[in-house]
Formats: structure tokens, C-alpha cells, sequence
């Protein structure tokens, strides 16, 4: 953490709830992580009774598992089932609808949020407890998706509007990496991060009551901080709070050698290692399901049975499904080779092309939730240990 003693607060259980309320009272939908189905994941909380209270995960490569802490921590968990993605690129957005009327048919909803369904009535956002490597996924969609010359008007809209209370990770898990990507595990240590707040949990080992470090990070976090019951820090205080970031810097699950990465894959696109992954590789999406930089869409148009109401749906799509480089005449990546490749690829090192920073952040979800445990990380360091391949186009 990288707030002085003189800037940093520091909040009780008592003033976390005040923060949640301060929220609320200034009309957002306080969105936090909560315990559901055996996994830790994002939904509206109004109590910090909904949050993860005693919580711990343990995960590995297609494992995930909670555990009871034996403490009371309330962010003692590792990267929870979802990241931030969904509250500001929806699994299902909805573009337009239309009805006929006789021989009328009129619209609503246009690409501009002013007139789009979604956007303008959703209420605006706080999501509270955002990990450093989600932090680092936001600041590359504000580029990839709303800084571009013909931005992503639905995603901008609901970005401008949400209060965002990032949270150091005090816990990594066995798939965590963020610290090779430059990513964490401090919010304040994330390049072009944009967060109101930023807490980091003193669990009160030291005598000293069960807090949280407050560093503001917004001129909007500055204002709602003033109105909680917030005392200043002591140096006890943000030296623990540093504690907190270095430990967990020393506790990495993973990590990914990222030195020259992007030369590595492009010279080994004809790699054996393609093929070997692509045995174990399901396609079933779940890592791009799961990815919080993950951008691709599909549209969807449908109608009701009698022909008279239809709506165009924007929904999630993946490169690992063989319709996605569907064009006329075939499909361009047949092979689950070709999707693994073309997905890691893009990643690691062609993502670096396009918009100059890797697309992982090192939360390490793809490896969780890969049901055949496939391990970025190891797919890597196997390319940098086999010989270089000529760079020879190739799409099956």
C-alpha cells in the first residue's frame, strides 16, 4: 500500500457498513463477493453480514474448494468465481428491440446509451472488494473496450457511473500470479488503475481491533471517506498494511516467466505443444468464461411466435467455439490446436500489438476452472523449453 500516514484512514467493522450505507444513500447498487453454491462470487449486498465473513478458498488447477478460516477476515479469500467483467460487459446485453403494428414497425434502443434500454435504467454500480489483478482487467477494457476511436457506448455508460472499492489480496491462491504480470497484489500497484477506495484488512493480530487501511484513489472516494466515521492511520497501521502486500507477494501460487514471452509464442507457432495441450483441451470455454479481459461477443436476434416482437441481443462468445471464426465457406479454425493456440496467442503476445500490455492480469481463474486443469503458465514455460519453429501462418 502506497498511501502515507497522513493520508491513509482506517475504517472498523462498524465503518465498512457505513461505507456500504454511504453507498446505497447515494443510489448505488452495492455489489460485493458473497458465499453461493460452495464458490465465493459477486451479487447486491446491503450488510457486511452478506460477505464472505470467515471465508477462505483453496484452488489449484481445476480445483476449488472453501474452507472455514480460522479467523474472522472478510477478504480472505483468493480471486472469487467472477471478477467485475459482468456488471460492466453483460453475459447478455440488449441492443434493440422492435414491434410491428399492422404495416409499422417501430425500434427502441439504439447503440447510443441515451436511448439504449440497458444502460440508461440500470442503477449506477459500487463494486465493493475488487482484487489488484480486476482492478488491472477494468483499466485494459477502459482501453480495449471504451477509449478506442468507435468505443463501446453500453460498457462506457455503466463504467462512468460506478464506484469501485478495490481491496489488496492478503490471500493468494495456488493458481494466483498477478505479481509476474505487474498486477497486484496492491491496487496501488497496478499501472493506469482507476479505484475510489482501496482497503486493505488488518485482521487485529496486534492487539489492536479488526480494521481496514484506507487509501483514496478518486476525488469521489475522497468525498464519500469524509462522511464515514473513518480515524487516521498510524504508522503502525500502514506499515501493517504494507506487510500485508509484501507477504502476499512472497505466497504466489504460479508464475509466468514473461521476458521475451511475446517472441517465444510467435516463434513457436508450429509447435508440437499446440497439439499436446489440444489432447487435453475440451473447448467447453469456461477459461474465457471466466477470464476477466475476455471481450468477444456474438449478436443474437430473436422473435416471439408470432413474428411481431424481435430483439437483437449482444452475448458472450469465445474463440474456443468452432462457429466463432466461422465465414463464408468454413470455419478458419477448425482444430481445438488451432483455438487453444489463437487464444493464448492473443493473450501473451498479439494482445501486446493491439493495445500494448498483455491481456492476462494473473488472477490464474483459467486454470481453476479448467475442468482438464490446463495450466497457462505451464503452456509457457513448455514453449520457451522446446526448439523455435519458423513463423509459418497457419489457421488449422
Amino acid at each position: 500500500m502506497d498511501a502515507t500516514v497522513d493520508q491513509a484512514r482506517v475504517l472498523d467493522l462498524d465503518g465498512l457498513q457505513a461505507l456500504i450505507d454511504a453507498l446505497a444513500a447515494r443510489g448505488y447498487t452495492v455489489i460485493g463477493p458473497t458465499v453461493s453454491q460452495g464458490s465465493i462470487v459477486n451479487a447486491p449486498i446491503t450488510s457486511i453480514d452478506d460477505l464472505p465473513r470467515g471465508w477462505g478458498d483453496e484452488q489449484d488447477a481445476g480445483t476449488y474448494r472453501l474452507r472455514r478460516r480460522d479467523d474472522d477476515a472478510v477478504f480472505g479469500f483468493a480471486s472469487g468465481a467472477q471478477s467485475a467483467k459482468p456488471v460492466f460487459f453483460p453475459t447478455n446485453e440488449l441492443l434493440w428491440r422492435g414491434r410491428r403494428a399492422g404495416d409499422r414497425f417501430t425500434v427502441e434502443g439504439t447503440a447510443e446509451p441515451a436511448s439504449t434500454p440497458t444502460p440508461a435504467q440500470d442503477p449506477p454500480y459500487a463494486l465493493l472488494g475488487v482484487r489488484s489483478c480486476d482492478v488491472a482487467a477494468i483499466a485494459i477494457h477502459d482501453r480495449v473496450l471504451a477509449s478506442r476511436t468507435y468505443g463501446d457506448a453500453h460498457y462506457a455508460a455503466r463504467r462512468a457511473e460506478a464506484f469501485v472499492v478495490a481491496v489488496t489480496c492478503s490471500d493468494p491462491g495456488g493458481t494466483c500470479f498477478c505479481v509476474s504480470m505487474g498486477t497486484g497484489p496492491s491496487p496501488s500497484s497496478v499501472p493506469n488503475a482507476r479505484y475510489d477506495l482501496a482497503l486493505t484488512e488488518l485482521l487485529g493480530d496486534d492487539g489492536a481491533p479488526h480494521r481496514f487501511v484506507v487509501e483514496v484513489g478518486s476525488p469521489r472516494g475522497a468525498e464519500v471517506l469524509a462522511a464515514l466515521p473513518a480515524a487516521s492511520a498510524t504508522e503502525v497501521d500502514v506499515a501493517k498494511a504494507s506487510d500485508v502486500a509484501e507477504d502476499a507477494v512472497l505466497r504466489m501460487g504460479r508464475t509466468l516467466d514473461t521476458d521475451g514471452l511475446r517472441e517465444i509464442i510467435y516463434a513457436n507457432v508450429e509447435s508440437p505443444r499446440w497439439e499436446d495441450v489440444a489432447s487435453r483441451c475440451l473447448a467447453c470455454t469456461n477459461c474465457t468464461m471466466v477470464c476477466p479481459t475476455c471481450f468477444c461477443t456474438t449478436v443474437q436476434d430473436v422473435s416471439d411466435l408470432t413474428g411481431n416482437d424481435a430483439e437483437r441481443h449482444r452475448v458472450w462468445d469465445s474463440c474456443f467455439n468452432a462457429d466463432f471464426s466461422y465465414i463464408h465457406g468454413g470455419t478458419v479454425r477448425e482444430s481445438t490446436r488451432s483455438r487453444y493456440r489463437q487464444w493464448m496467442t492473443h493473450k501473451l503476445a498479439s494482445w501486446v500489438d493491439q493495445f500494448g500490455t498483455f491481456g492476462c492480469v494473473g488472477c490464474g481463474r483459467c486454470i481453476t476452472w479448467c475442468p482438464a486443469a490446463i495450466d497457462i503458465t505451464a503452456e509457457a514455460a513448455a514453449l520457451r523449453g522446446v526448439p523455435t519453429y519458423s513463423r509459418t501462418p497457419a489457421t488449422r
